[in-house]
């Protein structure tokens, strides 16, 4: 006797919500076996995509998202397309520290954990029916394989298409008129959780947090907010008159009340949100004074402190110091002698405190005062880098590595100095050593594909494979060829 074939647990949520009937699910069942049951279910007629997908959410306890209705920016698609065809997963949305993933099967960790592990974000997980979600995938990928700038799923509103700047489907290639990338995923909701069926609209948000509130969002991925702060603060570094101070605070409430307070005193400002976009401008603008936050993504404020004091050429710049967390006399004094900052204040702090600081920071010292100085002290890094090769060119590799490190300590910000010198050791068999200066070399310089790609044979040599995958990524992204591309990504594979 053949053995009784049981209901899936997708079939007995449509069977309890009188959806199908037993003898369908059994007929079903019986055909089709390597058919998803909900794709064996549609293509009979017996249910719609829209209840499906309800069903599906029900299932798996996560929102069920109808990718015929979004529109993606390309470059938040952050796994290669094998990966993502493999495992049946497709990035709709990178906000931040989050990525929102359609998945054929949310319930499988193991990719979850992966992607968390490989990109540094949390992922929030959507499910997507698999023959939509393989369809999407494909046409996402080959989007973004012309050089479109989105992909729009088959119904896509105009609303839309309107609030990406396109005036129809036809202008997807190009970039936005406007300042803001819009996704607008209509979820499906589990019984339990919907109110007016597929009316309901969901904010991207909060899409962890799945509530029946309508809403829909602009949202200006973070790649293309860096690059506006950069334009902004070059444009700022420009202005004729008053010292040029950086702001650096993930608060953008605090940054905006110094900026005006500094700005009202006649200074110029530039701004940067977290600690390695701080370092690109401290080496690119050189400010008279920085006034920096200890808590920060990417990068410690104090190990931001720690570098810039560390450094010849830009340890004369001033630091104010603020915290909301590190707190009391004690803290401030291990600053001022560690760390070599010239002030510190504790939030809330007061106006007259700031205006105080900053005063007697640009008066008892600031940073190289004429080009000049500038061109000699690179000139001095620079003779360094050029010695350092030649000493390794005559195979005199103690020498070498003495001249390059010389140089970093001239210049820690010049990549190709961090760059030689995380190489020299990598071939030394220094492997941790060489990791260390590769990492510093990116975090200056972070789509340098041949920084990239040795930081990540250094990660596989000393067995940090789940790291060497994410540093892989980045490095797809950035070669300078197809073929290399495609080399990268059947490694990448091999790895997963």
């Amino acid at each position: 006797m053949a053995e009784e074939k049981k209901p899936q647990p997708l079939g007995r949520i449509l069977l309890r919500q009188k959806l199908i009937s037993q003898g369908d699910l059994d007929s079903a069942l019986s055909d089709q076996a390597g058919t998803p049951l909900a794709s064996r279910l549609i293509e009979r007629g017996l249910v719609t995509e829209v209840d499906a997908l309800r069903a599906l959410s029900e299932q798996h306890g996560v929102p069920g998202i109808e990718l015929s209705q979004v529109a993606i920016f390309l470059e938040h698609l952050v796994v290669p397309r094998e990966v993502a065809e493999a495992h049946k997963i497709l990035p709709v949305l990178v906000k931040g520290d989050r990525v929102f993933l359609a998945m054929a099967d949310p319930s499988n960790k193991r990719v979850i954990d992966e992607l968390e592990f490989v990109t540094g974000k949390k992922v929030y997980p959507y499910v997507a029916l698999t023959g939509n979600l393989l369809k999407a995938i494909h046409a996402a990928y080959d989007a973004r394989g012309q050089n479109e700038i989105y992909y729009l799923g088959p119904k896509v509103t105009q609303e839309t298409l309107q609030r990406l700047g396109l005036s129809d489907r036809s202008d997807h290639g190009r970039a936005p008129t406007s300042d803001s990338t819009l996704i607008e995923p209509r979820p499906v909701m589990d019984e339990q959780t919907r109110t007016s069926s597929t009316d309901l609209q969901i904010s991207t948000t909060d899409l962890g947090n799945v509530t029946t509130e309508d809403s829909t969002l602009a949202q200006l991925p973070s790649e293309l907010r860096i690059k506006v702060n950069e334009a902004n603060a070059a444009n700022t570094a420009e202005e004729p008159t008053g010292k040029l101070v950086l702001i650096v605070d993930d608060e953008e409430d605090i940054r905006k009340m110094l900026k005006r307070l500094l700005v009202g005193k006649g200074h110029r400002v530039i701004e940067a949100d977290r600690g390695l976009l701080a370092l690109r401008m401290v080496k690119d603008h050189t400010p008279d004074l920085i006034i920096l936050d200890a808590m920060l993504p990417e990068v410690h404020g104090f190990d931001i402190a720690r570098r810039i004091k560390g450094s010849d050429k830009y340890g004369k710049i001033p630091i104010i110091m603020i915290s909301a967390v590190y707190r009391g006399w004690r803290i401030a004094e291990d600053l001022k002698a560690s760390y070599g900052i010239s002030a510190y204040l504790e939030k809330p702090f007061k106006i007259a405190d700031v205006v105080a600081a900053v005063a007697r920071a640009l008066t008892d010292g600031g940073p190289p005062s004429t080009q000049e100085a500038e061109r000699d002290m690179s000139a001095e890094a620079e003779k360094a880098l050029a010695d350092g090769i030649a000493a390794y060119k005559e195979g005199k590799i103690d020498d070498a590595l003495a001249l390059l490190k010389q140089g970093v300590s001239i210049d820690p910000l010049a990549f190709r100095l961090r760059f030689q010198l995380g190489l020299l050791y990598g071939k030394r068999g220094m492997v941790y050593e060489g990791i260390q200066e590769l990492e510093k070399s990116v975090e200056i310089s972070p789509k340098h594909f041949s920084a990239l790609k040795n930081l990540a044979i250094l990660y596989e040599k000393a067995g940090f494979r789940h790291r060497a995958i994410e540093v892989w990524e980045r490095a797809v992204h950035v070669a300078p060829d197809e073929p290399t591309k495609t080399q990268i990504k059947g490694h990448l594979l091999g790895l997963l």
